[in-house]
């Protein structure tokens, strides 16, 4: 017995998902908003100080 498919639903969820891609190369087309990339830029400055504060210089003793 073959499964009943609802043709409109169907054409909506692949409307949906070349929309989706669609909208995912214009992202990456235009790049991040402005507060996006300094937020990037901050968490980055604090994973090198967290890391930078954890290394063991020559010398040191354990």
């Amino acid at each position: 017995m073959t499964e009943i498919v609802n043709l409109r639903t169907v054409r909506k969820r692949a409307k949906r998902r070349l929309d989706e891609q669609q909208a995912e190369a214009q992202r990456l087309a235009h790049g991040s908003p402005k507060h996006v990339r300094s937020l990037e830029i901050i968490r980055r400055e604090q994973e090198s100080r967290t890391l930078d504060g954890h290394k063991i210089t020559p010398g040191e003793h354990q």
